[in-house]
């Protein structure tokens, strides 16, 4: 799978990933092969480019879930590009509010984890997709923390608004990626702060938009130590959530001049960090989104490749894995295994998903032991949950 900028399309190329249009109809499907009209609709929806399988690639798999996921971002990317356009020409927002209800019934009410699929991002339109997966971070932590409403609509509207500034810093510096000089994160750091002035417009217009206006100001002036504030109690920790989320999806995102790292190395990053990082807020995040899911393909410190047959709910560092060297299987959630078997990294295809070998997996299907280990990990789960709810609760309340 490989990434094709919309200059680069040649008709007969097979897409990977579905193309839905602003509203989130289907145009074309996996699989499709593209023709001249079909490039011609790509270019004409602003796309920077498609994914495309190799000529003998066989089509990857899917969930439902993960198809929806794709279809959301698609809207969510228009429908806020929409919204910032407005807001630059100080013209009133009549669907911000519809939007932001969207994302919070959408991910603000799931039960289970999700696989957090990323996408490629350019100069062009990182700014759009970086908002919206932040966005939908933001939504699921702070529905596990137990917000009110108007505190999730207050965090979310800071999770898209808050970069809107960087609407105004030149392409070139864009286009550097990571290899950025003083002078260049200078002029970013001018620009964010310069889409502050923006969001002033709009402090009367929403219940929760003088706080918004707040958390996005406090969260961009605390990286310019001349003016770094000192927001009240409510808004730092608000900033906390917003920090983490933040820096996972830049992470693990697919920017030019940046590799991203799977999402356990994100994790383990954030975890190294805990004066930047509240762990409890990186522990929230981890119940939200799958670190290392079932059959995730692992590398691990021995130098052995394993697949994780069954995900561990509570620390997904020890699940039970398939040593491909060896053909056993080994519960790391067991000390006297673990010593000797370590998760060093999940392995990726190029679109950054997990890699999924679904013919491996068949031949492996759940023998009594591994039902057994599973029953284990659940009854450790409900365990967990009863511990992690008054902890979740002492810190919810600090928001309220």
């Amino acid at each position: 799978m490989i990434f094709v900028k919309t200059e680069n399309l040649k008709t007969g190329m097979r897409l990977a990933k579905p193309i839905y249009n602003k509203n989130g109809v289907l145009l074309y499907d996996r699989n499709s092969k593209l023709t001249l009209p079909g490039i011609n609709s790509v270019r004409n929806f602003g796309l920077i480019g498609v994914y495309i399988l190799e000529p003998a690639e066989p089509l990857p798999p899917l969930s439902r879930e993960d198809l929806e996921f794709e279809q959301l971002h698609t809207i969510y990317f228009f429908r806020l590009r929409e919204i910032l356009d407005l807001i630059l020409k100080k013209k009133p927002l009549d669907d911000f509010v519809p939007f932001l209800e969207d994302i919070i019934r959408k991910y603000g009410s799931l039960s289970h984890r999700v696989n957090f699929n990323q996408n490629h991002r350019s100069s062009e339109d990182f700014m759009y997709k970086h908002a919206i997966s932040t966005a939908i971070l933001v939504t699921m932590m702070t529905s596990r923390l137990d917000f009110s409403h108007e505190k999730q609509l207050t965090m979310v509207a800071s999770a898209l608004l808050y970069d809107i500034g960087y609407r105004y810093v030149p392409k070139v510096i864009l286009e550097k990626g990571g290899q950025l000089e003083k002078g260049d994160r200078d002029i970013i750091q001018q620009s964010l702060e310069k889409g502050l002035h923006f969001l002033s417009a709009y402090q009367n217009s929403f219940d929760f938009m003088p706080q918004t206006s707040a958390l996005c100001a406090a969260y961009i002036y605390s990286t310019n130590p001349n003016k770094a504030l000192s927001p009240d109690p409510s808004v730092q920790a608000m900033m906390g959530i917003l920090r983490v989320a933040d820096n996972f999806d830049q992470l693990t995102a697919m920017n030019l001049g940046h590799e991203p790292k799977s999402e356990l190395m994100a994790m383990e990053f954030l975890k190294k960090h805990p004066d930047a990082f509240d762990p409890k807020l990186v522990s929230t995040l981890a119940e939200c989104i799958h670190i290392a899911p079932h059959a995730a393909s692992v590398d691990l410190a021995n130098g052995n490749k394993g697949i994780i047959l069954v995900e561990n709910p509570v620390d997904y560092l020890h699940p039970v894995i398939l040593n491909i060297n060896d053909n056993k299987l080994y519960d790391l959630s067991d000390p006297s295994v673990s010593a000797d078997f370590q998760i060093v990294d999940i392995m990726k295809t190029m679109d950054n998903r997990v890699h999924i070998s679904p013919e491996t997996i068949k031949n492996f299907m759940p023998d009594k032991r591994l039902e057994e280990i599973t029953k284990k990990f659940n009854q450790d789960l409900t365990i967990a949950n009863v511990r992690k709810k008054s902890s979740q609760q002492s810190l919810a309340d600090s928001y309220h």
